[in-house]
């Protein structure tokens, strides 16, 4: 992938939507296998769509972001275009129906 930011506190989070039109925030936490899997796939997913800027959040150190975002598990994507959140998916992700749902926002 050729990069992501690593956003590490929620002020961080905020300033990255508000200043990206399209945004894919991974939240994951520290002692997460899931979060370990999925997001190399989700980075290599990501590679095809180059307008949308990716920031990934650990929960564990930024504690608001769940509570911000309402987010109950992890890992949890969420892509905001806009500051509008359009795609939400958590925990285990089909990554073949995750890019068809980007496919249709990015054309």
């Amino acid at each position: 992938m050729s990069g992501y930011t690593e956003l590490t506190s929620i002020e961080m989070v905020r300033d990255f939507i508000n200043n990206h039109q399209k945004s894919f925030i991974y939240i994951s936490r520290q002692n997460c296998s899931v979060c370990h899997v999925v997001w190399p796939k989700v980075q290599e997913l990501l590679d095809e769509y180059p307008q949308i800027h990716v920031g990934k959040v650990d929960a564990d150190q930024v504690k608001q972001v769940a509570g911000e975002f309402l987010v109950f598990t992890v890992p949890a994507m969420l892509l905001l275009v806009n500051g509008k959140e359009l795609i939400r998916e958590n925990r285990f992700v089909r990554m073949e129906d995750l890019k068809n749902q980007l496919d249709q926002i990015t054309q």
